[in-house]
């Protein structure tokens, strides 16, 4: 940072990544490093005050040391940088690898020009968030071995999976990472559960994989629809089989062989199948696994979107699953491949039959949309048909915001997180979230501004 850098912030003020501090105070520094390594990173300019006024501060090597010392003294400690700009000393502070982080004071996280302190849920959501605590991990205290376990199902996995079995089902159950001995029990994790429990959904509200067929390409009329809940091996066995069933097929003959053509590659949507039970989100309970079979288009979708540690542009590049023991599972079957190459293998079978390429859509929810050969013209329609089946992909905590929103535009997020009984954080993500899919917008400041529902069908009165 040069002096005309720090003109530039001083007329900006303070902000997502910046904070002013006019003299050295430890927690409260302590604080700022940990929000700042808890968000994207920022600087910290010591020796300025809250109006952006240049005071000063003596710097020393001294000092310096202090502040290093403070950043090494969190859990864990953080990586900064300090320059000197005359009586001004800017700590770069960097976004942590090993989130989350804490001091002394707890948990701090980066919101706009302030830093908040994260409340004991907030904690949970946010190491959830950054993959510190995964959900397949952990052992389930209501599943009583053997009374809830299903054997037939385990035999049924280890026979498609190729092994051995030279070992007590105890024995395998632990080297296949579903359980452990606690306090002299044979206890299952999540992941062990919803592979060979007897009824999942005695456990889990959201181990269903919901298949629908309709008559047309709107969620109108349905002509058939099933509900999976048998364990994720079977429910992958027939949701593919259902789709294989439902969807149209062509005949070509050429002399005496006749040669079969779905309207979807099957190594299309077995993947997409398999990727949306794989890598949903099984802490989010409200939706399931749905698939959704209509005239000219097949979509597969799972509530959670993309990990928050894969960045978008390496789709398909890298595997860095949401469940990892669910994927190891899985990856013994066959279902699944561990180098992350379904999304590639969903692309290259559309394009080999000649099919338009999938669409994916994440956000709160991961979409794969396949479309049929008459979406091949026109395009344009097939992209309007896509938006706005996107949109009806709304949670219901969503769809209740917009509703709040169109009664009052101007209602807060502290208001919203009241009526919608959950924390104003996650509030505030889910209307970033609307925002990001063009479907809310923001027309004036933070106080004293309104909401506006954008391509609102239900327009009303109150919508400005």
């Amino acid at each position: 940072m040069n002096n005309e850098e720090l003109e530039f912030v001083l007329v900006g003020g303070e902000g997502q990544f910046v904070e002013f501090k006019e003299s050295l105070d430890t927690k409260s520094l302590s604080k700022e490093l940990v929000a700042f390594a808890n968000s994207q990173g920022g600087r910290i300019l010591l020796g300025i005050n809250d109006q952006g006024i240049i005071k000063g501060v003596t710097i020393t090597n001294k000092l310096k040391s202090e502040i290093q010392d403070l950043a090494r003294g969190c859990d864990p400690q953080i990586r900064i940088t300090t320059e000197e700009l005359g009586k001004v000393l800017a700590i770069t502070v960097y976004e942590g690898d090993d989130k989350p982080y804490s001091c002394s004071q707890g948990f701090y996280i980066r919101t706009g020009p302030n830093s908040q302190k994260l409340s004991r849920d907030e904690i949970i959501d946010f190491s959830i968030g950054e993959g510190k605590i995964r959900f397949d991990e952990q052992i389930n205290s209501d599943f009583k071995f053997p009374e809830d376990f299903d054997n037939e199902k385990f035999e049924h996995f280890i026979k498609i999976s190729g092994i051995t079995k030279n070992l007590s089902t105890e024995e395998m159950l632990i080297n296949l990472k579903t359980a452990k001995i606690v306090n002299d029990e044979l206890r299952l994790n999540n992941a062990g559960v919803l592979f060979f429990a007897k009824t999942p959904g005695k456990f889990f509200i959201n181990s269903k994989v919901v298949c629908v067929n309709y008559q047309t390409n709107e969620k109108v009329k349905i002509i058939d629809k099933k509900v999976l809940d048998n364990g994720i091996i079977t429910n992958l066995e027939e949701a593919i089989d259902y789709v294989t069933k439902h969807i149209n097929v062509e005949y070509e003959i050429n002399g005496l062989k006749r040669k079969e053509i779905p309207q979807y590659p099957p190594a299309a949507y077995r993947e997409s199948i398999v990727n949306s039970v794989m890598h949903r989100n099984y802490y989010q309970k409200s939706g399931n696994v749905m698939i959704e079979v209509f005239r000219n288009k097949l979509w597969v979708w799972n509530p959670g979107g993309l990990v928050k540690w894969l960045n978008p542009k390496n789709l398909g590049k890298y595997s860095m699953p949401r469940n990892s023991i669910i994927a190891e599972l899985l990856s013994k079957t066959g279902y699944a491949e561990k180098v992350g190459s379904g999304i590639n293998r969903i692309k290259n079978a559309m394009k080999e039959s000649g099919l338009k390429e999938p669409a994916f859509e994440y956000d709160s929810y991961f979409l794969v949309v396949l479309n049929d050969k008459t979406s091949n013209t026109p395009e344009k329609d097939t992209e309007k048909d896509t938006e706005k089946d996107t949109e009806k992909l709304l949670s219901e905590q969503e769809k209740k915001i917009l509703y709040e929103i169109r009664k009052s535009p101007k209602i807060t997020s502290e208001k919203l997180a009241e009526v919608l009984d959950i924390n104003v954080r996650n509030t505030k993500k889910k209307l970033s979230q609307l925002k990001n899919r063009n479907l809310l917008g923001r027309v004036g400041p933070a106080k004293g501004g309104y909401w506006k529902i954008i391509n609102d069908s239900n327009k009303g009165d109150n919508d400005e």
